[in-house]
Formats: structure tokens, sequence, C-alpha cells
């Protein structure tokens, strides 16, 4: 890889988040003002003392004004940009790079999704299909080959693997319960959702995170100027990002049980923050978790757990809140549901709750005080053909 990264050059200062939920007596500005007042808030500045903004969206909004007209933004550089699923982070990682490079002093990284009342049910991809040309697989028909594949691969026969997507999906449903900003707050049991019937594949409702509303925003100085503004801001270690080339799908060997574009971004992203062990290293780690066989895979290609080992340790309980290595502590997409522009910016709330203590106690993390990292992941595409984003964020 050739990024050189900005270790501790890039400090974020304040964050918002509303919760992730069908939002219907909100629309786009409310979310964005509700996200952008509470990260001014918690920075303690105004809005004229961000020097430029950076907005995530998929497909509310076209430009700049989108946020701009909410916040009634006078002679404010305003870029929108978009990145699959990982808009939000896209946005914090534009904006972080300006800040490092010299060219601000302040800026915002914000999300915003709105599409539950939009006509639709979730986004519609682009070109949309209508002549047959295009894919015809869903999202999740396209994930529901993931766990197949793997079981066939480690040999974990049918109901061990149900068993073990269950157990991750009952696990952010835990979490979720626990946070008053998800969007789905009942905790649901292994047996239960063991029983429930599949819609794609082997897939079950409960296996795919929901279609949500809402927005997160971030703001980011220079390390050296944190201080001014409070004791206690999160210091970005790595910033990664990785966009394939499709030809997973094209390539007849490609098996489903690893995303590559994942394993490149997150060794960039240790390189960076000089990380060795990350699942000793690391306090928590947020990821995209869109299907439950994801969250799986996901804890190999990011070095959590060894090629082939990952279903044991979630078996294990070693990712719980209370575990090993807690992962999806606020409940993950599966709690939130995933508007698009907003997801990656919710994850960085999370690592800024539980690194810096603000987390309740009910939800608080069990490495709180004995480790000071986390990783935030955030995906978008399919299987073989997607991008990927990691982040390392660290409370010192």
């Amino acid at each position: 890889m050739g990024s050189h990264g900005i270790r501790d050059r890039v400090a974020i200062i304040g964050m918002g988040c509303t919760r992730f939920t069908e939002h219907w007596d909100k629309g786009v500005d409310e979310l964005l003002l509700a996200a952008a007042n509470e990260a001014f808030e918690s920075a303690g500045v105004t809005k004229d003392e961000v020097d430029a903004y950076w907005l995530g969206t998929a497909q509310s909004g076209m430009s700049g004004m989108t946020l701009s007209r909410p916040l009634r933004l006078r002679g404010k550089p305003v870029t929108r940009v978009e990145n699959y699923c990982a808009t939000g982070s896209e946005a914090l990682r534009q904006a972080a790079y300006a800040v490092a490079s010299g060219a601000y002093d302040m800026a915002m990284a914000i999300g915003v999704e709105k599409v539950k009342d939009s006509g639709h049910q979730g986004l519609n991809a682009f070109p949309i299909p209508n002549d047959g040309t295009q894919r015809t697989l869903t999202a999740a028909a396209m994930f529901s080959m993931v766990a197949p594949a793997y079981a066939q691969r480690y040999g974990v026969d049918e109901q061990q693997m149900r068993t073990v997507l269950a157990r991750i999906a009952a696990k952010n449903h835990a979490n979720g319960a626990r946070n008053p900003r998800a969007q789905f707050r009942k905790e649901m049991t292994v047996e239960r959702l063991c029983a429930m019937p599949a819609v794609a594949g082997g897939l079950s409702v409960f296996d795919c995170a929901g279609v949500a509303d809402g927005a997160a925003a971030a703001i980011v100085v220079r390390a050296e100027d944190a201080a001014r503004h409070r004791d206690d801001p999160l210091l970005i270690k790595a910033l990664s990002f990785v966009a394939g080339d499709g030809s997973g799908v094209l390539d007849p060997s490609y098996d489903y049980t690893s995303f590559p574009e994942v394993a490149a971004s997150a060794a960039d992203a240790y390189a960076q923050a000089g990380i060795t062990s990350p699942r000793d290293e690391l306090a928590m780690a947020e990821v995209h978790d869109c299907f439950t066989p994801t969250e799986l895979v996901l804890m190999e290609d990011l070095g959590l757990a060894d090629r082939g080992t990952a279903w044991k340790a979630v078996l294990d309980g070693a990712f719980d809140l209370d575990g090993e290595l807690p992962v999806n502590p606020d409940g993950g997409l599966k709690s939130f549901g995933h508007p698009v522009g907003a997801s990656g910016l919710r994850m960085v709330f999370e690592a800024w709750l539980q690194l810096r203590g603000q987390a309740p106690p009910e939800r608080r993390i069990s490495t709180y005080g004995k480790r000071s990292l986390a990783l935030t992941h955030n995906l978008g595409g399919y299987p073989g053909e997607m991008v990927s984003f990691v982040s390392i964020l660290g409370a010192s």
C-alpha cells in the first residue's frame, strides 16, 4: 500500500448522532440539524468556527447545498461525497485529510440518509435495473452465499452454522436493547432466531440489517489544537480505504469466504497505527454487520480471529459485550438499521462514547480502562466487488 497515514495528527473534538429509526416526522433538514447541533455543542464551537464541511449521503441530496441550506452556512465550502455504504466514513476521511494538510483548521464530517418515506423500501442502486441486463439478485441473496461457502470450507454443519449466525444476531440485539439511539431494542434468543423462516438463501429477516433514517457528525481539528476545546478528544490513528475492481464475481476461484478489500484495508490501517496484534490491542470494534454471515467473515478478514476459527470464537462469546474483544457494542447495523450516509459516522460515535467512558454502565465494554484503541469498519457493495474502510481511533 502507498498510504503513509496521518497518525496522531488529527483529533475528533465533538460528535453528534440522532436515533436511527423510522423518522416519519423528520426530513433530511431536521436530521442534519439535530446531528450537527449536537456535535457543535459537544465541541463547544459554533457553525461559523468550522472552516469546511464534508457531507456524506447516497441519495438524500445531490450537492453541498443539502447541508448549507438547513444550517444556513454562508461563504463555506461544503463537499458532498458518496462511496456506497461507506459514504459516512468517506466524509470523515476527507475532512480529516483536509485538516491534516493544513488547508483548514477545523472541519465537520456529517452523514445523513432519509429513506423510510421516500416511496421505496431502502435505496435504489444506480443504474436502476430495467432491461434485464443488470444485477437481479438482492444484497441479501448475494451475502447469503457466504454462509454455506464458509460452512463447506471449514467443516461446519448446517445446524451449527445456523446457531453461529443466530448467536451473532442475538449478541447485537442484546447490545442494541440497551441503546436508546438504536431502532430495534428487543433482545432475541438464539433459539427463537434459529426458528425463523428463511427469506434469502438460508438467511431469515433477523439475519439482515433493517432500513432506517438517521444522521451523525464529527468535528475534527489538528491534534495540537484539540486541547483548546477539550481534554479528552479522540485521536485518529489510521484511516484506510480500498476500492475493489469487481473481479471477484468474475473469478471462478472466488469462494465467498473472504472479502479481499477488507483484508487489504485492515492491513493498511494496522500498519498506519502500528498495530501488530489487533485481537490483543483493540478495546472494541464496530463492524459492518449488514448480514450475520458478513460479521462472521469480517472477524477473520480484520485479523480478529484466525482463518476458519471465527465461528468458534462467536460461540465462545469472545465478541460479546463482556467478552475478550467486544464487537458492535452499540448494536451494530442489526439494531440500528442502515441509513447509508450516516452508518460509518455512527460507528465512530460509539467509539467516541466507549473510549472516553461516556457509555452507560449497562453497555460499557469489558476492556474499558485496559485498552485505548477502537476499530471501525464500513463496507459497501457485494462479495467479490466492494469498497472497504477501516479506521483506528485512540483515547490517547
